[in-house]
């Protein structure tokens, strides 16, 4: 039993985590690592990005909303140095739907890399906001539009800009918020810093998902028009035209357009889609969203530089809420003394408190079954040993059968005790005594069924317990399935209630949900087999109480019996 439970243990220990990065700041007691894969296994990149604006979200998969502060104000961010800290903005923070949006200017993202790391700290009661309002993008963004502001006008506080009238607001959109196109169009009047010069460089990036795209403008800005026309994008400059891909209905997509250095290039969802030489012509007046488009838009982004490919593409894959870039994991100081929490620490954490209880059980009944494993093996174990030395004695008796006892006892012996039975029931009758009579046929009868009855007693104590293991073999994978169906059923339940149906809040709770069936085949297979085999072992020693019960009233018959 001690080498079983030290193997457990060492069983246990090989699942720990390995060493982490250290803590920021022991004031903020919990810390969520977003991860930017920019490998082949994620959205593979070739170039760097520099100080890229990408979305983060938070969720109850990948952050405690409990333990921060209800307005999240103790939000902090920090690149993967953990020192650095980053500017970043709040678009949404809902502690009770436990969902939230942040935006964050990362400096570099790296090409062909698993490690693009930023760090989101939170916990800390005492702590007080500092995010800025623009602090998530750079210096060359000239608006940032997200469609959150509490006025639901399409404020943006670089430009200083304010739609004419009030804008209709769909709470659940592309990340947090979003507008609801009607056919009529937002407008923003002029502003003398939301301008581009003759020859300059823009860059226009705008989230839409129109309900139908056949027609109907997306943007328009003095001389620039991006519209949709049979199913593709078409940009329009002055009288130079581009056109991209095909768009789908009801479908989310990214369209961005980027001019500078005699060039114009048109992006759909961070991939070129078509170029053509042409002068960046002055922009300047009034913005123009979505006349005669109906559907939503979002995270309307102007810039005064051309941003490259890489930088759109990243800034697409970090807003796509199925995009491959973006994983999160969810750490807490002592994880981070002790090591870097791995993937059962993510299951574990996500564990709703009914697949605890299912676990739990599954623990006792693991434990349970371990100890009948365990104890059974050496009773078996023993009783075959001793089974061997008792039978060798007994064949090798001649006329002395009856003082077998006397050269010694075999406790550990079934075989023995029912000699011993056997004999008990002779001695009632004196056999082997001076003047005894021959046993007749109903005193052998009757011998016999009294070392019949110990056979059943003895089947019966070798068979005890071994009810066990068929429950945990039948009870065992059912009751795991019982804790994956109600975690799974109260994952849905929260992700229908926040509204947010990207895959990284729903993996963390399907996965830990599937934990418990996990836990029941571990507990059901090691019990199967150990069963099997400790039934054919026992089945083993009951043929040869049978065999010995009719060899023993054999020999009983032939030396004491009637002629």
């Amino acid at each position: 039993m001690r080498h079983v439970l030290l193997s457990l243990a060492i069983a246990a220990a090989s699942l720990l985590p390995s060493a982490a990065h250290a803590w920021w700041n022991k004031d903020w007691t919990q810390r969520t690592r977003i991860t930017l894969n920019t490998s082949a296994q994620g959205l593979e990149t070739k170039e760097p990005a520099s100080s890229v604006s990408v979305a983060v979200r938070l969720h109850s998969g990948n952050f405690d909303f409990a333990a921060a502060k209800e307005d999240g104000s103790d939000l902090r961010l920090l690149a993967g140095d953990d020192k650095t800290p980053l500017k970043f903005s709040v678009e949404r923070f809902d502690g009770i739907n436990e969902l939230a949006v942040l935006w964050v200017q990362v400096p570099v993202v790296a090409p062909g890399s698993e490690k693009n790391a930023i760090y989101v700290y939170a916990g800390n009661p005492k702590a007080g906001a500092e995010a800025a309002e623009a602090g998530a993008h750079d210096a060359a963004t000239l608006a940032a539009i997200q469609f959150s502001d509490k006025e639901s006008q399409g404020v943006d506080a670089r430009a200083g800009l304010k739609a004419s009238a009030p804008v209709t607001i769909d709470a659940n959109g592309l990340l947090a918020a979003s507008a609801r196109l009607d056919g009529t169009a937002i407008v923003w009047p002029g502003n003398d810093k939301l301008k581009v010069e003759a020859g300059g460089a823009v860059t226009i990036s705008l989230w839409v998902k129109p309900e139908f795209v056949n027609s109907g403008t997306v943007l328009q800005w003095g001389p620039l028009m991006v519209r949709l026309a049979a199913g593709k994008v078409g940009v329009r400059v002055g009288k130079t035209e581009l056109i991209g891909g095909g768009l789908a209905p009801n479908a989310w997509t990214q369209l961005a357009l980027t001019l500078g250095a005699g060039k114009a290039q048109l992006y759909i969802n961070g991939v070129a889609a078509d170029q053509a030489e042409l002068a960046t012509p002055a922009l300047a007046g009034e913005l123009r969203l979505g006349e005669g488009l109906k559907g939503q838009a979002d995270a309307l982004l102007i810039a005064n530089t051309a941003r490259s490919a890489e930088w759109l593409l990243v800034a697409a894959g970090a807003q796509g809420a199925q995009s491959k870039l973006v994983a999160s994991l969810r750490e807490n100081a002592d994880a981070a003394e002790g090591g870097e929490a791995g993937h059962f620490d993510v299951l574990i954490k996500n564990l709703t408190t009914d697949a605890w209880v299912v676990i739990i059980v599954l623990a006792l009944m693991f434990v349970v079954a371990t100890w009948v494993i365990v104890s059974k093996a050496q009773f078996v174990g023993r009783a075959d040993k001793a089974n061997r030395s008792f039978l060798g004695r007994f064949r090798g008796a001649t006329h002395d059968l009856l003082t077998l006892e006397q050269g010694g006892a075999h406790p550990n012996s079934p075989l023995f005790r029912l000699y011993t039975a056997g004999v008990r029931e002779l001695a009632k009758r004196k056999v082997g005594e001076a003047g005894a009579k021959a046993l007749s046929g109903a005193s052998l009868s009757a011998v016999r069924a009294a070392v019949d009855a110990d056979l059943v007693r003895e089947s019966h104590r070798l068979n005890s317990h071994m009810v066990l293991l068929t429950i945990a073999i039948s009870g065992g994978p059912f009751i795991g399935l019982l804790g994956t169906v109600l975690g799974v059923m109260i994952t849905f339940a929260a992700i229908a209630a926040a509204g947010d149906v990207n895959v990284n809040a729903i993996a963390p709770g399907i996965a830990a949900a599937l934990l418990a069936t996990v836990a029941g085949l571990a507990v059901a297979i090691p019990a199967l087999f150990a069963y099997n085999y400790l039934a054919a072992r026992i089945k083993n020693i009951s043929a040869d109480m049978q065999i010995f019960v009719d060899e023993f009233t054999t020999r009983v018959a032939e030396i004491y019996g009637a002629p």
